[in-house]
Protein backbone atom coordinates (compact mmCIF):
# COMPACT_ATOMS: atom_id res chain seq x y z
CA UNK A 1 0.00 0.00 0.00
CA UNK A 2 3.03 2.50 0.76
CA UNK A 3 4.65 1.94 -2.92
CA UNK A 4 1.09 2.51 -4.14
CA UNK A 5 0.86 5.75 -2.48
CA UNK A 6 4.28 6.66 -3.00
CA UNK A 7 3.76 6.65 -6.59
CA UNK A 8 0.53 8.80 -6.41
CA UNK A 9 2.10 11.42 -4.45
CA UNK A 10 5.67 11.48 -6.72
CA UNK A 11 2.36 11.86 -10.00
CA UNK A 12 0.49 14.70 -8.42
CA UNK A 13 3.65 16.20 -7.55
CA UNK A 14 4.86 16.16 -10.63
CA UNK A 15 1.87 16.81 -12.48
CA UNK A 16 1.59 20.46 -10.42
CA UNK A 17 5.26 20.92 -12.12
CA UNK A 18 3.62 20.53 -15.13
CA UNK A 19 0.90 22.49 -14.78
CA UNK A 20 3.12 25.29 -13.50
CA UNK A 21 5.70 25.30 -16.02
CA UNK A 22 5.86 25.80 -19.69
CA UNK A 23 8.98 23.87 -19.74
CA UNK A 24 7.90 20.52 -18.93
CA UNK A 25 5.60 19.10 -20.92
CA UNK A 26 3.61 15.53 -21.00
CA UNK A 27 1.56 15.10 -24.21
CA UNK A 28 -0.30 11.80 -24.67
CA UNK A 29 -3.59 11.63 -27.37
CA UNK A 30 -6.32 11.20 -24.49
CA UNK A 31 -6.71 12.16 -20.86
CA UNK A 32 -6.23 8.04 -19.78
CA UNK A 33 -2.96 8.06 -22.15
CA UNK A 34 -1.54 11.63 -20.21
CA UNK A 35 -2.74 9.91 -16.88
CA UNK A 36 -0.69 6.86 -17.51
CA UNK A 37 1.87 8.38 -19.00
CA UNK A 38 2.33 10.23 -15.77
CA UNK A 39 2.37 6.78 -13.22
CA UNK A 40 5.13 5.40 -15.50
CA UNK A 41 7.48 8.68 -14.98
CA UNK A 42 6.27 9.26 -11.47
CA UNK A 43 7.49 5.44 -11.27
CA UNK A 44 11.11 6.30 -13.06
CA UNK A 45 11.47 9.08 -11.14
CA UNK A 46 11.04 6.63 -7.53
CA UNK A 47 13.57 4.47 -9.06
CA UNK A 48 15.94 7.56 -9.79
CA UNK A 49 15.50 8.85 -6.82
CA UNK A 50 15.99 5.58 -5.02
CA UNK A 51 18.87 4.67 -6.93
CA UNK A 52 20.72 7.37 -8.24
CA UNK A 53 20.18 10.20 -5.98
CA UNK A 54 22.13 8.49 -2.60
CA UNK A 55 24.79 7.67 -4.55
CA UNK A 56 25.32 11.35 -5.92
CA UNK A 57 24.44 12.61 -2.49
CA UNK A 58 27.41 10.14 -1.09
CA UNK A 59 29.83 11.53 -3.86
CA UNK A 60 29.21 14.84 -3.87
CA UNK A 61 29.28 14.95 0.06
CA UNK A 62 32.29 17.36 0.32
CA UNK A 63 30.84 19.97 -2.11
CA UNK A 64 26.95 19.65 -0.46
CA UNK A 65 29.10 20.56 3.44
CA UNK A 66 31.10 23.32 1.38
CA UNK A 67 27.80 24.95 -0.64
CA UNK A 68 25.83 24.50 3.22
CA UNK A 69 23.33 21.83 1.81
CA UNK A 70 22.56 24.42 -1.45
CA UNK A 71 24.24 21.68 -3.76
CA UNK A 72 21.37 19.18 -2.96
CA UNK A 73 18.57 21.46 -4.60
CA UNK A 74 21.04 21.29 -8.13
CA UNK A 75 21.12 17.11 -7.30
CA UNK A 76 17.10 17.04 -7.51
CA UNK A 77 17.51 19.05 -10.81
CA UNK A 78 19.80 16.48 -12.10
CA UNK A 79 17.56 14.08 -11.28
CA UNK A 80 14.88 15.41 -12.61
CA UNK A 81 16.74 15.75 -16.08
CA UNK A 82 17.86 12.24 -15.54
CA UNK A 83 13.98 10.98 -15.50
CA UNK A 84 13.30 13.39 -18.52
CA UNK A 85 16.05 11.53 -20.96
CA UNK A 86 15.23 7.99 -19.54
CA UNK A 87 11.62 8.86 -20.23
CA UNK A 88 12.61 9.95 -23.49
CA UNK A 89 14.53 7.21 -24.35
CA UNK A 90 11.22 4.61 -23.19
CA UNK A 91 9.37 6.26 -25.86
CA UNK A 92 7.60 8.28 -23.26
CA UNK A 93 6.22 11.84 -23.84
CA UNK A 94 7.60 13.90 -21.07
CA UNK A 95 10.25 16.51 -21.62
CA UNK A 96 12.00 18.63 -19.32
CA UNK A 97 13.46 22.04 -21.73
CA UNK A 98 16.90 22.51 -19.15
CA UNK A 99 18.33 22.90 -16.30
CA UNK A 100 17.00 26.07 -15.42
CA UNK A 101 13.50 24.65 -15.54
CA UNK A 102 14.25 21.70 -13.69
CA UNK A 103 15.92 22.90 -11.07
CA UNK A 104 12.31 25.45 -10.38
CA UNK A 105 10.21 22.15 -10.96
CA UNK A 106 12.85 19.98 -8.58
CA UNK A 107 11.77 23.30 -5.89
CA UNK A 108 7.65 22.55 -7.07
CA UNK A 109 8.30 18.08 -6.87
CA UNK A 110 9.91 18.43 -3.46
CA UNK A 111 7.50 21.49 -2.13
CA UNK A 112 4.61 19.02 -3.03
CA UNK A 113 5.40 16.02 -2.06
CA UNK A 114 6.41 17.32 1.07
CA UNK A 115 3.03 18.88 1.75
CA UNK A 116 1.05 15.86 0.80
CA UNK A 117 3.24 13.76 2.81
CA UNK A 118 2.58 16.11 5.80
CA UNK A 119 -1.16 15.13 5.78
CA UNK A 120 -0.65 11.93 4.73
CA UNK A 121 -1.35 8.90 7.70
CA UNK A 122 2.05 7.30 8.58
CA UNK A 123 0.22 4.13 9.51
CA UNK A 124 -0.20 3.33 5.44
CA UNK A 125 0.56 -0.64 6.16
CA UNK A 126 -2.78 -1.60 6.03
Amino acid sequence: MRLVVRLLVNAVALGVAIWALSGITLQGSSTTARVITLLVVAAIFAVVNSFVRPLAKLLSLPFIVLTLGLLIFVINALMLLLTSWISGGLGLAFHVDGFWTALVGSLIVSVVSWLLNVFLPDDLET
